[in-house]
């Protein structure tokens, strides 16, 4: 049987599911984005607050692209099961805060998305998009005016088709009504997720009305928010798992880690959630918050991913089992606290033996091929950041240039290798400039010389670039990495 509402009764007894009313909630947060990780995160945090009574502030979930996640939830009434793992812990629970689920490209589908978000009702439009949804130059903050994607929104407001559309075309509707606009809540794994949202979507509002622009500016909060928990990729053995775990068919079930973490800033125009409930923390230092966890889990994330790609380590816990990668890591972790303000009361070598156990959970298959992709946009908050505060006080950076020469060793391999694919958003020229040496110096340069990644400043640094190289040399040498055949040292 199928899961959903009415065959709740069947599920096993040792699942958790909705104890409250679900017929009875309100649909008052709208989520763009409905992937892993926002059911495994935010729905599962608002599941807590439904549970305790509160029930204003159920979800409408959207996919953006895809109608995959909406043909797999409807049928299930919404619901869905998240299996959390630890080393010696699994719980599964069935999840009842997202009450509708719209999305996928047609034009039908966007409409409604549209009115759904101009609704009186909708408090909270909330984003998990990644750095592509933002449609912004990451180097000059400007909107990408040419996107084929937002000249279709500037001319077709009636169904746009972007988060940034959606959200510009449902607040002008809300302004000509005479409503209150909703709370814009970045949930993205990105540095300043909210002022980030902000500069986006009022770049969007000028190409549409200065007006409207100037309301927006005055009116709407974009609070920001740091969000950490390890979702992987759904696989057809976890599908197999669950399901006997659940006596019921899931067709999209959630696995995720035992750890979960979001750190709000408490901003909202139309009220919010006591998430609270569900363990997460309002705070106002985001800043030091998203620094820590971008450079230290993040950071070492990407690192990890690289060299576990060039070892032949398919997970993340096969990755920490080898030496020459934990080793490179323990000394990022120590460069990156060097420069690190933490916020209060938070230990960051203790944050840093938390890394190490998640990193290490066996029971989470974690695919270093998953992290590894769009390096280009995380490189800079990740790695680079740290690497600049560094340089500016006169200190090396061994490690750090170890994870850049991890990746571009990575990229100079995928040139190399026929039908192998680079998931990230400039890949096209990443490639091309990989592939043009074989020489160790000239592929160093001509990667340097990408400046949506490394800038001006980067590529100018002699001593940054002779640390680097050496970094380079030295992973091309190494026996146990497995670089490009053709890179002459």
């Amino acid at each position: 049987m199928r899961l959903c509402e009415k065959n709740l009764s069947g599920l096993a007894a040792s699942v958790r599911r909705p104890v409250y009313d679900r017929s009875k909630v309100a649909a008052s947060i709208v989520h763009l984005g409905l992937g892993a990780f926002h059911r495994a995160h935010q729905a599962l945090m608002t599941e807590a607050v439904l549970a305790s009574g509160d029930l204003a502030w159920g979800i409408v979930g959207a996919g953006m692209q895809s109608s995959g996640m909406r043909d797999a939830l409807k049928p299930q009434d919404g619901l869905y099961s998240v299996t959390e793992f630890g080393a010696d812990f699994e719980r599964t629970s069935v999840i009842g805060s997202i009450v509708d689920v719209l999305g996928g490209a047609e034009e039908a589908e966007k409409i409604r998305l549209l009115a759904r978000m101009s609704d009186a009702g909708t408090r909270i439009v909330s984003l998990t998009v990644t750095e592509k949804g933002y449609y912004l130059d990451m180097a000059t903050g400007k909107l990408l005016i040419e996107s084929p994607a937002i000249a279709a929104d500037l001319a077709s407001p009636a169904a746009p088709r972007t988060v940034l559309g959606l959200i510009v075309y449902a607040l002008r509707n809300r302004k000509a009504a005479g409503l209150p606009p909703f709370t814009v809540l970045s949930c993205d794994n990105l540095p300043n997720n909210g002022k980030l949202a902000r500069a986006a979507v009022l770049a969007f509002a000028r190409e549409v009305d200065a007006d409207l622009a100037a309301w927006i500016e005055a009116d709407v909060r974009f609070p920001c928010t740091m969000v950490d928990r390890i979702t992987p990729a759904t696989t057809d053995a976890d599908r197999a798992h669950v399901d006997e775990r659940l006596g019921l068919e899931d067709a999209w079930p959630v696995v995720t880690e035992q750890f979960a973490q979001w750190v709000i800033e408490d901003d909202f125009s139309m009220g919010r959630p006591d998430w609270t409930l569900g363990g997460a923390v309002f705070s106002d230092e985001i800043d030091r918050w998203e620094s820590m966890k971008l450079r230290c889990l993040n950071g070492s994330h990407s690192t990890l991913a690289y060299l576990g790609q060039l070892t032949g380590r398919e997970t993340v816990a096969d990755a920490m089992s080898l030496p020459l990668i934990t080793g490179i890591l323990d000394a990022l972790w120590r460069e990156n606290r060097d420069v690190l303000q933490a916020p209060k009361g938070v230990d960051p070598a203790d944050y840093v033996e938390q890394l190490k156990r998640r990193f290490r959970n066996p029971a989470l298959k974690h695919r270093t091929a998953q992290i590894a992709s769009d390096g280009s946009q995380k490189l800079p908050p990740r790695l680079l950041a740290p690497l600049r505060e560094r340089i500016a006080r006169g200190w090396p950076s061994p490690a750090i240039a170890t994870a850049i020469a991890a990746w571009m060793h990575f990229a100079v391999k995928t040139a190399h290798t026929p039908n192998a694919a680079l998931s990230d958003p400039i890949a096209a020229e990443i490639l091309a400039q990989a592939g043009k040496s074989a020489e160790a110096a000239a592929i160093v340069d001509d990667l340097l010389a990408i400046r949506k990644i490394f800038g001006e400043d980067l590529p100018r640094d002699a001593a940054f670039r002779a640390e680097l190289l050496g970094k380079f040399r030295e992973l091309a040498q190494n026996p146990a990495v497995a670089t490009s055949p053709r890179i002459v040292a």
